[in-house]
């Protein structure tokens, strides 16, 4: 360690995440890089001598979040003179416009600069920095310096990036291009977690189904097939899945595979055609249900969520009804819906955003009520069933009731005499609610 960052050595720091699993698991690595440079988790903000705040910039909810956690912050600062920086997509997209805006800020770091940040925090103690370009050519985080907040479930990220430019999506701008992890280096860390004792591995990126291995070529088809034969592997799901590049033969290895959970995150966004042409999705409603109609026919209990947007500029009543029905037709099993909300640097947001407030809300209330009841209607069904779960520790529930997932990723609250945490148990499903299923242990697998 150089005297540049000798002034992390026992300073505590706390990150504050915003967004969705690529931040959780950037935090991770954040954490990780820190406390290699000898900082300290803290367990709140007030013993904190380094706050950062990794955010997400895919909605304008995240960023409203982001200014109401950083007004907690500017009292902070005058009291204990903390050290505070913005990183992840929005550090990204507004870079140094965010020090006009908050000038009590320190340091700005994008996604791509992580690696830097102890030398980052050392230059802040004179001045103001912003670390936040981005490129092509992928960095290398080393696996066992990544702080996994889980010990039973680890994410491993295999790409970063977009290249599809969807109207609405500042993710190309916030992420960059795709670029994309050599394929040994994601077995060696998939293998080192198995021994480590992670019975579930999650694989990240903002297009999975688009990658391809730069040593060799490999497609996304054959990474699945390839973590297959590693030894000790038990459960292994992937997010996000772009509907364009979800190809037969990722079906197909998922349908041959005994370790891939017949679960899928798709993003439909919208159930009219003309809504996904003016979005630049690059497939239609028919297109997306006939991958759908493949999916269940390989795999009749794959389990389905999806991303749904309302409210997209010039959204008719009759494009929102098609919504309705795509739902009714797939029933999916969990779904992300949000209003329409515009984002810098897109194609969107040149359009006029058109739909009223109180439309949108209307129309995300409608869609949110029709997937409770498709939900629930899901969950009553599994009454009966013993199933596989992945106890992940105590419910919040209290008593002797416990807390997991099953493989189609349906949260399970169940009783047991005996703490399976990290293991993976059968469970009798007694009941069920919307949002969840409840049942009674049976043993372990």
């Amino acid at each position: 360690m150089d005297d540049k960052t000798d002034i992390l050595k026992g300073m505590n720091f706390f990150i504050q995440t915003f967004g969705c699993q690529m931040n959780e698991n950037d935090s991770e690595r954040i954490a990780g890089l820190l406390v290699a440079a000898g900082a300290k988790k803290a367990d709140s903000l007030e013993d904190s001598g380094v706050i950062i705040v990794n955010t997400c910039a895919v909605r304008a909810k995240s960023e409203e979040k982001l200014y109401s956690f950083l007004g907690r912050l500017r009292s902070l600062k005058k009291t204990n003179g903390a050290i505070i920086g913005i990183a992840g997509c929005i550090g990204q997209l507004y870079r140094a416009e965010l020090f006009a805006k908050k000038p009590f800020l320190d340091f700005i770091c994008g996604p791509d600069h992580y690696q830097e940040l102890p030398e980052i925090l050392s230059r802040c103690l004179g001045e103001k920095v912003v670390s936040a370009s981005w490129s092509r050519r992928w960095k290398e985080t080393p696996p066992r310096s990544i702080l996994h907040t889980s010990p039973v479930s680890a994410y491993v990220t295999i790409m970063e990036g977009c290249d599809h430019f969807c109207a609405y999506c500042v993710v190309p701008f916030a992420r960059g291009r795709e670029k994309f992890r050599p394929l040994r280096n994601i077995l060696a860390e998939i293998q080192d977690l198995t021994e480590q004792g992670y019975k579930e591995i999650q694989l990240l990126g903002q297009n999975v189904n688009s990658y391809r291995d730069p040593e060799t070529g490999l497609s996304f088809s054959g990474l699945l097939r390839q973590i297959e034969g590693t030894q000790g592997v038990e459960w292994i799901r992937f997010i996000t899945s772009h509907p364009q590049n979800l190809t037969p033969d990722i079906a197909l290895a998922m349908h041959q595979s005994k370790t891939i959970c017949h679960q899928l995150h798709l993003p439909l966004q919208s159930g009219a055609s003309s809504v996904l042409g003016r979005m630049n999705r690059g497939y239609t409603r028919q297109d997306y249900l006939e991958k759908v109609g493949l999916l269940r026919r390989l795999m009749p209990e794959i389990s389905l969520s999806t991303d749904i947007i309302v409210g997209f500029p010039g959204e008719t009543e009759k494009e929102f009804e098609e919504t309705r029905t795509a739902l009714e037709e797939v029933r999916f099993a969990n779904i992300f819906s949000f209003r329409y909300s515009p984002r810098p640097r897109t194609s969107a947001a040149k359009l006029t955003d058109d739909i009223p407030f109180e439309v949108k809300k209307r129309r995300l209330i409608e869609i949110q009520e029709l997937q409770k009841r498709i939900q629930s209607e899901i969950h009553k069904a599994f009454v009966g069933q013993t199933m596989k779960v992945l106890c992940l520790g105590k419910s919040k529930k209290g008593g002797l009731a416990y807390s997991g997932r099953n493989e189609g990723y349906q949260v399970v609250n169940f009783n047991s005499g005996q703490d399976f945490s990290g293991r993976f148990v059968r469970v009798l499903i007694t009941s069920w609610g919307p949002y969840s299923l409840r049942g009674e242990s049976q043993g372990p697998v």
